[in-house]
């Protein structure tokens, strides 16, 4: 696609400006939270390590870990929004939209529930698989029999199977003991606090490989993106691209949900964001929709522990404050249907 200087010049200064700011909103991680830490003794922390300084070890153990979880879920989701809303060809299609944060929420509520599981890396694989199977059974739900898949049944299925499992993960608190439903809700919160080295590697190496598979796909899913019958006389396999974003779209959803806990609203923001600087292609909407995605939920991360201080206010509570208003205003907009 052609592309003009001024346009080139603006996704240019975009980038460099996202990155400066992911950087400033790193190191305001580092610095903030219950204990505040003074910036140089921050800095020394990062540069000059020294064990015997409770601050350094706030800052290398807590502090780090989960600045870089919140970078990767972030980035995870909105690469994961960005994918899922060009295979339904639907500006309104999100993970949590169409349920997947809903089935990783179920499969987690049955391993602290049933299967005594308390660390992120024990139920972060049972997340995987409840991803995974409402995916398929929204797909199925949403496949129209004469047309393919269905985007406005799509949303539908996954918004009303979101309600079944959402009244199951309830019932299996309910019944559950108190340290159940105090685990789950310190999780469901989307608080990233206590998320440490156990859980950083291998979401950063589940969501790469991810990364690797979708990011590929952009010239097929801009074929895709002129409908399905016009995609395949220019030879796309959409069967293929399919299968394959939609497997990408699980991994970094349900990831990043059994790590984080379930982010509203994310994957829905960032790529409309990314979309205002880069239009339709999507070789340049999937990556700036990661780096937008990572801004959000360390910002949000940020901003819920400054807000409440001493105290925290989950990342998921403080996305959704800032994407429910995003979401109202898309939904107003005439050519919405339009991506």
């Amino acid at each position: 696609m052609f592309k003009t200087p001024l346009r080139q010049h603006r996704q240019a200064t975009t980038w460099a400006l996202g990155l400066a700011l992911l950087v400033l909103l790193a190191f305001a991680s580092f610095a903030s939270g219950s204990r505040t830490i003074a910036l140089a003794d921050t800095w020394a922390a990062l540069t000059a390590f020294d064990p015997s300084r409770d601050s350094h070890l706030l800052v290398r153990e807590l502090r780090l870990p989960r600045t870089f979880l919140a970078i990767t879920v972030g980035a995870a989701l909105g690469l994961a929004g960005a994918l899922m809303q060009a295979l339904t060809r639907n500006p309104l299609s999100e993970p949590g939209l169409l349920g997947v944060n809903a089935g990783a929420a179920f499969a987690v509520a049955i391993g602290l529930g049933f299967l005594n599981m308390r660390s992120p890396y024990q139920y972060m694989w049972l997340g995987f698989a409840g991803a995974a199977a409402t995916s398929v059974l929204v797909y199925l739900l949403g496949r129209a029999h004469d047309a393919g898949t269905n985007p406005v049944r799509l949303v539908l299925a996954g918004a009303g199977l979101s309600v079944m499992l959402g009244a199951g993960t309830k019932i299996i608190l309910l019944g559950g003991p108190d340290e159940t439903i105090t685990a789950y809700a310190a999780w469901a919160s989307g608080s990233l606090q206590g998320r440490g080295y156990d859980v950083l590697p291998w979401v950063f190496g589940a969501c790469l490989i991810a990364v690797l598979a979708a990011l590929p796909l952009s010239q097929s899913l801009d074929s895709l993106a002129l409908g399905a019958d016009l995609g395949r006389t220019l030879g796309v396999r959409t069967r293929s691209i399919w299968v394959l974003g939609a497997v990408a779209i699980l991994v970094l959803a349900g990831a990043a949900t059994a790590a984080a806990g379930p982010i509203a609203f994310l994957g829905l923001a960032a790529p409309h964001v990314a979309r205002l600087v880069t239009g339709p292609s999507h070789r340049r909407l999937l990556p700036l929709s990661m780096l937008f995605g990572a801004l959000l939920l360390l910002f949000a991360d940020v901003a819920g522990r400054l807000v409440a201080a001493p105290a925290e206010i989950g990342a998921g509570v403080m996305s959704a404050l800032v994407g429910a208003p995003f979401f109202i205003a898309l939904a107003r907009r005439r050519k919405l249907a339009k991506l």
